[in-house]
């Protein structure tokens, strides 16, 4: 749980629900499958992971440096592609022309706040697995037509943000080091079973070579629709003197709009001249940090030139990062530097619900597999071929998945379901494979 945090929740228009039902209209394809087991396409859509399975697999993929555990090293690995928004160097963009007085009326005359430090109840944690960590069902509540569905690798004892229980936002984040995939969960809950229960998921690629972006209108496990693990400030970062990456923010009041990374709207004011999701600060060239300790620095100079990007409702100006029992005197630093020491970078496009970019989702050719029937226990090769598609999932059995076929070994009679999915929305076919 945020220290001192505002309710996050999903956030609120003073004028209702307004983007928060929204919802990207399905585009109707008109798409001919051909395959065994008869083979049935479908636009957007949505529903809850089933069915489990083995690990992930991959290998020799670039994630897979990473140190495994809760709170394990990256070792160097930074997620996405260097042009993407999180890592792109904003040092040079225009400052908005509207800073001074989003910063007076918006963001207050308060100091930065470490939303994290030593108590592992404070921040949001992670845990990395390999690629033989088990699939397992995740069972969606509030938001299954803008989640994505399992089954994902999520462990029985994985950190849920504040601890089990504990209210909150109790995000869930798992790094897969086999397979270089991001999963992140909200408002996250273990059975006994193994499964999980989630209000909304995420599944991310880590190998993204664009804009790593949900589809325009959706959220994810954070308000924005943003990736959460991305804008963390982590110690084996800070200490290793480079960070190359934006930070995460909040603030108490935005408006019903995004900008570009985010996706989505959470608006907590329906007064349009308030920050917009999205929205980027950067602490200012000129700002002095050579009094500070060697990690802040570090911290704070990634700050002069990625900024830090809006990402939900919150207290005002806390950053997130990952509790850490190695954090000293950085905390009490950082707490220090007052919000004046930052500006706003030019905030362009702003996106609402009536003005979203639109195009075509994902156009899966086709979605087949080997044998229309087969014996309990034994395998089928599920092929597909997809235009236009960021990343696809595997329901059941597979999950998020590379490349243009997985095998599957069903125990019944079992109709699995592609979803592939791009900023424009999702598309879906279903094939199903007979067990006597």
């Amino acid at each position: 749980m945020s220290e001192g945090a505002l309710s996050r929740g999903r956030g609120v228009a003073d004028d209702g629900w307004v983007m928060f039902c929204k919802r990207i209209i399905p585009i109707l394809l008109t798409i001919v499958l051909v395959g065994c087991g008869g083979v049935s396409p479908s636009s957007s859509g949505g529903g809850g992971g089933t069915g489990g399975g083995g690990g992930t697999g991959g290998g020799n993929l670039a994630c897979d440096v990473m140190s495994t555990g809760q709170t394990a090293s990256l070792n160097g690995f930074v997620p996405f592609s260097s042009s993407g928004a999180w890592n792109s160097d904003i040092s040079a963009a225009p400052v908005d022309p509207n800073s001074a007085s989003i910063m007076s009326n918006w963001v207050g005359s308060v100091n930065m706040h470490p939303d994290w430090g030593n108590d592992p109840t404070y921040g949001i944690p992670y845990v990395v697995v390999d690629g033989n960590q088990p699939l397992v069902d995740v069972h969606l509540g509030a938001y299954p037509d803008e989640s994505d569905p399992g089954p994902m690798p999520i462990p029985a004892n994985a950190p849920v943000e504040g601890g089990a229980g504990s209210g909150g936002d109790q995000h869930v984040l798992v790094l897969d080091n086999g397979n270089c995939f991001l999963y992140e969960l909200y408002n996250a809950s273990s059975n006994g079973d193994g499964s999980w229960n989630a209000d909304s998921t995420a599944v991310w690629d880590l190998l993204s070579t664009g804009n790593a972006q949900r589809p325009w209108t959706w959220t994810s496990a954070d308000a924005a629709g943003l990736p959460i693990f991305p804008g963390l400030v982590r110690y084996d970062e800070a200490s290793s003197g480079n960070i190359k990456h934006a930070f995460r923010f909040t603030l108490p009041r935005t408006y019903a709009a995004f900008t570009p990374p985010a996706s989505h709207a959470a608006g907590t004011t329906s007064n349009s001249s308030a920050p917009p999701m999205g929205m980027r600060l950067r602490l200012k060239s000129s700002y002095d940090t050579s009094g500070f300790s060697a990690n802040t620095q570090t911290i704070l100079t990634a700050m002069k030139h990625y900024g830090l990007i809006l990402a939900d409702n919150g207290s005002a100006l806390y950053v997130t990062g990952v509790s850490d029992n190695r954090w000293g005197v950085e905390i009490g630093e950082l707490k220090t530097v007052p919000s004046s020491a930052f500006e706003v970078v030019q905030i362009s496009p702003v996106y609402t619900d009536s003005n979203y970019p639109t195009g075509a989702a994902p156009a899966i050719a086709s979605f087949t597999s080997s044998a229309s029937h087969v014996q309990a226990g034994g395998s089928v090769t599920l092929s597909w071929s997809v235009n236009g598609a960021t990343y696809s999932v595997v329901n059941p059995g597979a999950g998020a998945v590379r490349g243009t076929s997985v095998v599957v070994s069903p125990s019944a009679t079992t109709t699995y379901t592609l979803y592939a999915t791009n900023q424009y929305g999702r598309s879906s076919a279903t094939v199903t494979v007979s067990v006597p």
